[in-house]
């Protein structure tokens, strides 16, 4: 797992996204332009949380995620995500 320098505020949540596939099941290969953005990653980083409401998921936790979710940022040369814990739809 990462190790990042960010925290989360409140009920902010840091996701690595999952990578694109890159072969369909028959076994064709997926041009870079043709890849659709993944809809699910792994837990990096959690805030706190709000006063009443605690965050639920946990850092490793793999969770789905709405299609425009969250906002992409880069650190040290990888992209995450990071989102309010409510655009997470599922832990899987």
């Amino acid at each position: 797992m990462a190790k990042v320098s960010v925290k989360p505020l409140a009920d902010r949540v840091l996701v690595e996204p999952a990578e694109a596939e890159t072969k369909t099941a028959s076994g064709i290969i997926i041009p870079d332009t043709a890849k659709e953005k993944p809809m699910k990653g792994k837990v990096i980083a959690v805030g706190a949380g709000k006063k009443d409401e605690p965050v639920t998921v946990k850092v490793g936790d793999t969770v789905l995620y709405g299609k425009y979710a969250g906002t992409e940022l880069q650190i040290d040369g990888k992209e995450y995500l990071i989102m309010r814990e409510s655009d997470i739809y599922a832990v899987i």
